[in-house]
């Protein structure tokens, strides 16, 4: 395949080597929000999307879940990247120079032992590749970034540690997408469907809806609700399931589905990934 894939941030970003390593054959384009990275994708701008949806210790990458749905694309494959923080400084630099470090808000918090060990004060940034870009351009003696290693690698930085962070367990979850499904697949380690579904105004209806998952045997690996134009009545969900929409079981519980639901739409059938394991 040859063509662009396209991501949220700057090159350097954990998004930029989600790229990298789920899709060496695709040129990694830069978007500034989510939004444009869905926009090049239906333009064609870009042939695939890489787009987070979790993480394990901060759980769902806000208004993902609202995108999707009306992205218009299709979840064709998951994809899961550790978070390996790197202390990134100017050439030359050590780890006892740096009083200042750059970097998302997220990252921060993960690398709180180190910063306080080293007695280096954390400040949020809004993209911690970007950070690194700055300050290569800067040149600030005594600041550093928090920041992958593959953005040292781009801006000309020194790693001066790695894996700073304080839990080695830190994974985010991305979704591949693109502007056709692909439904005739099956994986070596099973099948992961995706939908979005809003349930009728019955009581009961959320718990009546989930039943055909349990009597069939199917194993649901995610559910999440969140407020639909802001609605506090008008609630839709967000749920994975391991198998295909053709498996019997799988049919069985979606067709119990839809009896209780006002919509139902599939967001993509792919290949189950073994790091989920």
């Amino acid at each position: 395949m040859t063509g662009r894939i396209a991501f949220q941030g700057d090159p350097g970003a954990y998004s930029h080597e989600a790229c990298i390593a789920a899709r060496p054959d695709l040129e990694p384009m830069p978007c500034e929000t989510f939004e444009d990275v869905i926009a090049a994708v239906r333009s064609g701008a870009a042939e695939q999307a890489m787009l987070p949806i979790e993480n394990s210790t901060y759980g769902r990458v806000a208004d993902i879940h609202r995108l999707l749905p009306e992205s218009g694309l299709h979840v064709l494959d998951e994809a899961f990247v550790r978070v390996r923080i790197s202390l990134l400084g100017l050439p030359g630099s050590k780890v006892s120079d740096i009083n200042l470090v750059r970097a998302h808000l997220v990252l921060l918090p993960q690398s709180a032992n180190f910063l306080a060990k080293h007695k280096i004060k954390g400040v949020a940034a809004a993209d911690s590749a970007g950070a690194a870009g700055k300050l290569a351009e800067a040149k600030t003696p005594g600041e550093g970034v928090l920041a992958s290693a593959l953005a040292g690698q781009i801006y000309g930085l020194d790693v001066l540690a790695e894996d700073v962070e304080d839990h080695g367990h830190n994974t985010t979850r991305f979704v591949i997408m693109g502007r056709e499904p692909n439904h005739t697949r099956r994986g070596d380690h099973g099948m992961i469907t995706t939908f979005v579904f809003q349930v009728r105004n019955i009581p009961a209806a959320l718990y009546k809806a989930m039943g055909g998952f349990a009597t069939n045997g199917v194993n649901m690996t995610k559910l999440e609700s969140y407020m639909v134009d802001g609605s506090f009545t008008a609630t839709r969900f967000y749920a994975d399931i391991d198998g295909h929409p053709e498996d019997a079981n799988v049919k069985r519980a979606l067709d119990e589905l839809d009896h209780f639901t006002e919509t139902v739409d599939i967001l993509g059938v792919y290949p189950r990934d073994p790091s989920r394991d």
